[in-house]
C-alpha cells in the first residue's frame, strides 16, 4: 500500500467494505474465464437451471434457458432408470459452461486451441460417470476420437483430466483457494489491486487531454501539445484531417517537459445544440508569455472539424514564467466554466507579499468559474450569481477557491450509477513543490493552502501558522519517494467494470505509478491502494495488456463513463510515442447486453484511418541492440525558475540519460556513469578486446551488457544491479528477478556463486533510467541481455524495486 498521508488515518481496515482482496499466496493461479475469453459476471436475475452459478459465472439468463433446452432434449431419450441415474451427471456437464472457471474446465485459456467437447473431470468423478452413464456420452459430444475411448475407462478419463487438477470438476467448486472473494478484484500480498489495458490509439505528440461531445455520437477527441486535436468515432477510426490545428499560435517548444502549449478542452454539455468548444493553450505576445481560454464553433459543413476562424478570445492571463501554466477546463454540474490556472511559476510562488495562490485578486493559482452561456450577444462571459467573492472588493469576482499551486488534471464525479451519491463533486491534482502531492475535492469559497501548505505539511512555516490562514486539507497527499508529479483522474461510474465503481484512480507523471483512493462513506474517510498491472495469466485475455509507457499525461472518461489514461514513452511534443489507454478489471465484468449503446451516426468528409494496435511487447532473449549515435542536446533558453528543486529539473535530469525512441531515429544523449565498485563486461566484450586494435572500445567504455554493482559502503561484492546499454548506464526492475538472474550479474563480475537475489531498492535508489524489466533468466546466460526480459526501456516500476545482488566465492556469506 502506498505510503500516503489521509485526511482522517489509515484505510486497511476499509478493504473489506469496498474492494475483498485476493492474496495470491492463498490462490491456486486463480484466474477466472469464460469460454469467450471475458472475465465471469454477476448474472442479473440469476439462473433457474444452472442454479449452482447463479451469483456469479459465465452464463445468463438467456445461456441458462439454452442449456436447460439442451439438458432436456437429451434426457428425453431416457428411459426412467437412466434418467433417474444420469440426470445429475448430464446437468452438471452441461452447466460447465456457466463455471467461472470455463476456460479452464475446458482447456480453453488460449483462444488459438480448440475447445474441449467435454469439460475436465476429476477423476473419480470420471470414473463414477462412466461406471453408471457411459451411454450417454454420444448425446454430449461428436467427437469421433473421444467416442472410440468411451468402451476403454482409463483411456477415456485419461483424455478428460487436465494439466492443473485443481481446476478440474467438481473440486473446482470446492477448492477454497479458487472460490474465495471470486469476482473481486485481484491484488497482490502488498494490496496492489492487478487490473488490466486496452490500447486505444498510439502515434501521439504529448496527448495532453482525451474528452467526449456528450452528444450520443460516442466520438472521442483527443489533444496533442502541440495545437492539434483529433476526432476518433467510437470504433477507434481516427479522421484524417484534424478537428483542430491552432499550432501557429500555440507556444511550446521540443525540449522535454516543456509545460506550455496547448492544454485543455471541454466541450459545452449543450454542444448538440451550441456547437461550442472552449480550449485552454499557451501563446506569445510581444515577449510576454500568456494563457488563453478560447471558445471555438462546430464548422457550418463538417461536424467533425471546428471553424477556425471562429475563435473568440474568452479570458487571457499573463505567465511570468514558463512553468506552472495549469490547464484543465471543465464544466460543472451548475452549468458554468471552470478554469483551473498555475501559481505563476519559478519555485516556491514569489511574487508579491504572500504569493499569486494566496492573492485573491490575482487570476493565478486559482480555480476560476464563468458564466459562458448565452454570450452570443454582449458580454462574451459572465460571473455566476453566487460566486464566493463577488462582494469582495480586494478579489477578482471569477474566483472560485484559491490557494492551489498547479491543479493537473481535474473531473468531475458523474455520482453512483444507482444512488447518485457523489454527483458533481469536482477532483483534482495538485502537483507539489518538493515533498508531497495531494489530490482535493474542490469547493466554493475555500482555501487550498498553497503556499503556506504542501500536502499535510508545512511549506511556508510564517504563512502556514497563520490563523487566518483557514485553509482546507487535501483527502489524500503522498510523498515524493512515490511520486514527484501527480496526475489527477476520475471516480469510475462507468459499467463495463462494476468492481471500480466509486474508486478514485489517478497516477503520477514522474514515477508512472497507477494509485487508487476508495472512500468510507461511513466515516469520510479515503484510503488509498496502489495499481499494478495484473501478472501472469492475469492479463491473457485476447486484446490486454499489462504494460504501458511511463509518462502518465492525462486521465480521460469517454461518453459511456468508461476510464483511460494517456502516456508516453517520450514527454516532448515531438515524440509520437503517446499512447491511451482503457482500464479494465479482468476479474469480472458486466453481464452481457447491460452496457450496450448505439451510437448516433456520424457524417465523416474525411478519410478514415483505421486503428492499428502497437505490436505487444515480445520478449527477444538475443535481440540485436540497435547502434545509437550519440549527440548532446540543446534547449532554448529558459527563464530562471528558482533554485528549489522540482519535478521538471528530476525530468530533464532522467531524460538527459534516457535512451530516446530508436525507431523515431532520435538521437541519444551521451550519459556520464559514476565510479563504481565492480564493473564486468560481457564475454564477447572481452573476446572483442583481445582481437587487436583494429576493433578496439575506447578504453574504459564498457560494452553493451555490462554491469557493476553500487553500494555505499564500497563493497565490491554486493550492491544494486545497474548494466550499461547503448552508452547509457540504468538499473533493473526487481519485477520477476531471482537467484538465476543474479547468477548472472556474479558470474559476469567473476563470482562463482550469487549468495542473495536482493530486491525493494535493499542497495539504495538508483537515479538514472531503468532500462530492464521482467528479466527472467535461466542461470546460464552470458548478459542479462540474454536472457528473457521486457524491451529495453518498457518498465512498469520505480527506483523503489531497483534490483541488488550480493555475490561470493563461497554458497554462503556472511554480511
Amino acid at each position: 500500500m502506498v505510503c500516503g498521508n489521509h485526511r482522517h488515518g489509515s484505510g486497511w481496515q476499509f478493504l473489506a467494505l469496498l474492494i475483498p482482496i485476493i492474496f495470491p499466496a492463498l490462490l491456486v493461479k486463480s484466474h477466472p474465464q469464460c469460454l469467450d475469453f471475458k472475465p465471469p459476471f454477476r448474472p442479473v436475475n440469476g439462473l433457474s437451471f444452472c442454479t449452482m452459478y447463479s451469483q456469479f459465472g459465465c452464463c445468463d439468463s438467456t445461456k441458462d434457458r439454452e442449456i436447460m433446452n439442451r439438458f432436456y432434449r437429451i434426457v428425453d431419450n431416457f428411459d426412467y432408470s437412466l434418467y433417474a441415474t444420469c440426470a445429475a451427471y448430464i446437468q452438471d456437464i452441461l452447466c460447465g459452461e456457466c463455471s467461472p472457471y470455463a476456460a479452464h474446465l475446458y482447456d480453453a485459456e488460449d483462444p488459438t486451441t480448440p475447445v474441449r467437447q467435454l469439460l475436465g473431470l476429476c477423476g473419480e468423478y470420471c470414473i463414477d460417470f462412466w461406471n453408471k452413464c457411459k451411454t450417454t456420452v454420444h448425446s454430449l459430444v461428436e467427437d469421433r476420437k473421444l467416442l472410440d475411448l468411451v468402451s476403454n475407462r482409463n483411456k477415456f478419463c485419461e483424455v478428460l483430466q487436465l494439466q492443473d487438477p485443481d481446476y478440474c470438476f467438481p473440486r473446482v467448486l470446492s477448492n477454497s483457494n479458487l472460490t474465495r472473494n471470486l469476482g473481486s478484484v485481484a491484488a497482490g500480498s502488498d494490496g496492489c489491486l492487478q487490473l488490466c489495458l486496452k490500447e486505444i490509439a498510439n502515434g501521439l505528440r504529448n496527448p495532453v487531454a482525451m474528452v467526449h461531445a456528450n452528444d450520443g455520437t460516442h466520438r472521442f477527441f483527443i489533444a496533442e501539445q502541440i495545437g492539434i486535436v483529433w476526432a476518433y468515432l467510437h470504433n477507434k477510426a481516427r479522421l484524417e484531417k484534424p478537428f483542430l490545428n491552432i499550432t501557429r499560435a500555440v507556444l511550446t517548444s521540443p525540449w522535454e517537459g516543456d509545460e506550455r502549449g496547448f492544454l485543455g478542452l471541454v466541450f459545452h454539455p449543450k454542444f448538440k445544440y451550441t456547437g461550442k468548444v472552449y480550449v485552454y493553450y499557451s501563446v506569445e505576445m510581444n515577449s510576454d508569455e500568456k494563457i488563453r481560454i478560447s471558445e471555438f464553433r462546430i464548422s457550418s459543413n463538417d461536424m467533425n472539424m471546428l471553424d477556425h476562424g471562429s475563435e473568440r478570445i474568452i479570458l487571457e492571463v499573463d505567465e511570468p514564467a514558463s512553468n506552472h501554466n495549469g490547464g484543465q477546463l471543465l464544466f460543472g454540474n451548475d452549468g458554468y466554466l471552470y478554469i483551473f490556472t498555475g501559481d505563476g511559476g519559478m519555485a516556491g510562488d514569489p511574487f508579491g507579499k504572500y504569493g499569486n495562490a494566496q492573492n485573491k485578486s490575482a487570476l493565478l493559482g486559482k480555480v476560476l468559474r464563468i458564466d459562458v452561456n448565452n454570450n452570443n450577444r454582449g458580454p462574451l462571459y459572465k460571473i455566476p450569481p453566487d460566486n464566493p467573492f463577488i462582494l469582495d472588493s480586494d478579489a477578482r469576482p471569477e474566483v472560485y477557491a484559491y490557494g492551489v499551486r498547479n491543479m493537473w488534471r481535474c473531473s468531475v464525479d458523474r455520482g453512483d450509477p444507482q444512488t447518485k451519491d457523489g454527483k458533481g463533486r469536482i477532483f483534482c491534482g495538485d502537483v507539489g513543490q518538493n515533498k508531497f502531492e495531494e489530490v482535493d475535492i474542490i469547493e466554493k469559497g475555500k482555501n487550498y493552502g498553497w503556499k503556506a501548505r504542501e500536502g499535510f505539511s508545512c511549506y511556508d512555516k510564517k504563512l502556514c501558522a497563520n490563523s487566518s490562514l483557514n485553509d482546507v486539507l487535501p483527502i489524500f497527499a503522498y510523498p515524493h519517494s512515490v511520486g514527484k508529479s501527480i496526475t489527477g483522474g476520475y471516480i469510475y461510474r462507468g459499467c463495463e467494470s462494476p468492481n471500480l465503481n466509486g474508486l478514485y484512480i489517478f497516477g503520477d507523471f514522474m514515477s508512472g505509478r497507477l494509485l487508487a483512493l476508495a472512500e468510507d462513506s461511513r466515516t469520510g474517510r479515503w484510503h488509498d491502494y496502489k495499481i499494478c498491472m495484473g501478472k501472469g495469466q492475469t492479463c491473457l485475455f485476447p486484446g490486454l495488456l499489462n504494460k504501458y509507457y511511463r509518462y502518465i499525461i492525462s486521465f480521460a472518461e469517454d461518453e459511456a463513463g468508461e476510464l483511460y489514461f494517456l502516456s508516453t514513452r517520450i514527454p516532448t511534443a515531438t515524440s509520437k510515442t503517446g499512447m491511451v489507454y482503457k482500464i479494465v478489471d479482468p476479474s469480472r465484468r458486466a453481464p452481457p447486453r447491460t452496457c450496450l449503446y448505439n451510437p448516433l451516426s456520424v457524417k465523416v468528409k474525411s478519410r478514415l484511418i483505421n486503428f492499428v494496435p502497437k505490436p505487444k511487447l515480445i520478449e527477444r532473449p538475443r535481440k540485436k541492440l540497435p547502434k545509437i549515435r550519440s549527440k548532446a542536446r540543446q534547449r532554448p533558453n529558459q527563464r530562471q525558475e528558482g533554485n528549489t528543486p522540482d519535478w521538471f529539473q528530476e525530468l530533464l535530469k532522467t531524460l538527459e540519460m534516457l535512451q530516446t525512441e530508436w525507431d523515431a531515429g532520435v538521437d541519444q544523449t551521451a550519459a556520464t556513469s559514476a565510479p563504481t565498485p565492480a564493473i564486468a563486461q560481457t564475454n564477447t566484450a572481452r573476446n572483442q578486446s583481445s582481437q587487436g586494435t583494429a576493433h578496439r572500445r575506447p578504453q574504459n567504455t564498457p560494452s553493451n551488457g555490462a554491469v557493476r554493482l553500487v553500494d555505499e559502503h564500497g563493497r565490491t561484492d554486493r550492491g544494486r544491479v545497474e548494466i550499461y546499454i547503448n552508452g547509457v548506464w540504468g538499473t533493473v526492475c526487481d519485477d520477476l528477478w531471482n537467484s538465476q538472474s543474479a547468477a548472472v550479474v556474479c558470474r559476469q563480475l567473476g563470482f562463482p556463486f550469487a549468495i542473495k537475489a536482493n530486491r525493494r531498492a535493499e542497495f539504495g535508489q538508483g537515479t538514472g533510467p531503468i532500462l530492464l524489466d521482467d528479466v527472467e533468466c535461466e542461470g546460464n546466460e552470458r548478459s542479462l541481455l540474454h536472457c528473457h526480459h521486457s524491451e529495453i526501456g518498457e518498465t512498469n516500476c520505480s527506483h523503489q524495486e531497483d534490483a541488488g545482488v550480493m555475490c561470493g566465492n563461497a554458497e554462503s556469506s556472511s554480511g
